[in-house]
């Protein structure tokens, strides 16, 4: 439904071979709904993995892993190709988000990947504490390979945050300014301002903060959460705390979405502004590198994922304000690189915290930033590089 960043499509490495939607079918109960696009996805997938040039490898990220890896598998029988399944999570879990965890599907679909994950050539994971769970109970012996920030994740320059602001004020009330500059040479966006003589361009005085999170908004992430945050720091405001306006950005597509929207129409805030846009794969870096703080909602089904959001955060040394689960601290270290949470009220408390007498070059968040900025983090290609080419072996 997205269109992949440029770096993807102009890669002369890289051909992209789309699979239809499979849409429309109502018919029956949803078990046998279920069934049917299971097996209609089968064929497709199959066709299309059996039509592409001979691979050497067959490289899966799980989840989705039904009905992909029993179908990889086959293909690779028939290639002679080997299977390497990347476990980001486990498939069974997220379906018990929404069916319960002993409900047959998903009693299914465990079985199904406890089998066929055991019949891959080389198995990757992005936590330590995955790598025990699949050992332990799969008998899957797997590697860890840490997400890491692609390249292009990183600080964004205040010329590029101008332009940005100006493209994303066309479409987004918050990103507009409040009133006409007093020179009419000027350009001026909600944060920024361009001289119209020199072209330089400022932050605007008494600008607010930016605050983003990103979503695919299913039931993993209860952004109910930060609107009750919200609501708190707007009552800190009122009761005069030294905190500034915000502006909250939660990016993404999925299912969730209108229904989050609509509790966000129901909220009257003064100083406040929420937008939900859905951003360009090259917009989507700019405005991380743009923010001054992000905010993760993300509590992994399994307890075994960590959230890809945060990573690229941190690639734009942008502090993070996380919600807690168990293996969370493989990738925020609380007071270090960000903040962890476990309800509303003390993200409420935190964001008032960070955002006293905004901006300022003292504080936590600018602590935070420091930290982002001084750690030499691997970047994806080189952690790539470091982890996956020793394990197959060869020069690729």
């Amino acid at each position: 439904e997205s269109r992949p960043h440029r770096d993807v499509l102009r890669s002369a490495h890289i051909r992209l071979v789309p699979v239809a939607e499979l849409r429309g079918l109502r018919v029956g109960p949803k078990l046998f709904q279920y069934v049917v696009k299971v097996l209609v996805q089968s064929v497709q997938l199959l066709y299309t993995l059996l039509r592409i040039d001979q691979p050497s490898y067959i490289l899966l990220q799980n989840p989705p892993g039904l009905p992909s890896i029993a179908v990889a598998w086959v293909a690779g029988l028939f290639w002679r190709s080997k299977l390497i399944i990347d476990w980001h999570n486990y498939g069974y879990t997220i379906m018990s988000l929404s069916h319960g965890r002993n409900h047959p599907l998903v009693q299914i679909a465990k079985w199904y990947e406890k089998l066929f994950g055991r019949l891959s050539d080389y198995n990757l994971c992005v936590t330590d504490a995955m790598k025990e769970d699949l050992w332990m109970n799969c008998n899957i012996k797997a590697v860890t390979l840490y997400d890491r920030p692609a390249s292009y994740f990183r600080e964004t320059p205040l010329d590029l945050r101008h332009g940005l602001y100006m493209k994303l004020a066309q479409d987004y009330e918050p990103f507009r300014a409040g009133a006409e500059p007093v020179d009419c040479s000027a350009e001026r966006s909600a944060f920024t301002e361009r001289d119209g003589r020199d072209g330089r361009v400022v932050e605007s005085r008494g600008r607010p903060a930016l605050l983003i999170s990103s979503t695919s908004w299913t039931e993993d992430e209860d952004f109910s959460v930060l609107l009750k945050a919200l609501e708190d720091y707007e009552r800190f405001i009122d009761e005069g705390a030294k905190l500034p306006a915000l502006v909250c950005v939660i990016t993404g597509k999925g299912p969730l979405k209108d229904f989050y929207n609509e509790l966000i129409q129901k909220l009257h805030f003064k100083h406040i502004q929420i937008c939900t846009p859905w951003l360009e794969a090259e917009d989507y870096p700019l405005l991380l590198g743009s923010a001054d703080l992000g905010v993760c909602l993300h509590k992994s089904s399994s307890g075994l994922d960590l959230p890809m959001k945060v990573v690229d955060m941190f690639g734009c040394c942008l502090p993070v304000c996380a919600i807690y689960f168990e293996c969370l601290h493989e990738l925020v270290k609380h007071n270090e690189n960000g903040l962890i949470f476990r309800d509303s009220s003390e993200l409420a408390e935190q964001l008032k915290m960070l955002f006293w007498e905004f901006p300022t070059l003292e504080g936590k968040l600018h602590s935070f930033r420091q930290n982002l900025r001084a750690s030499k983090e691997l970047r994806w290609d080189e952690s790539w590089d470091q982890t996956m080419l020793p394990l197959l072996g060869h020069r690729e």
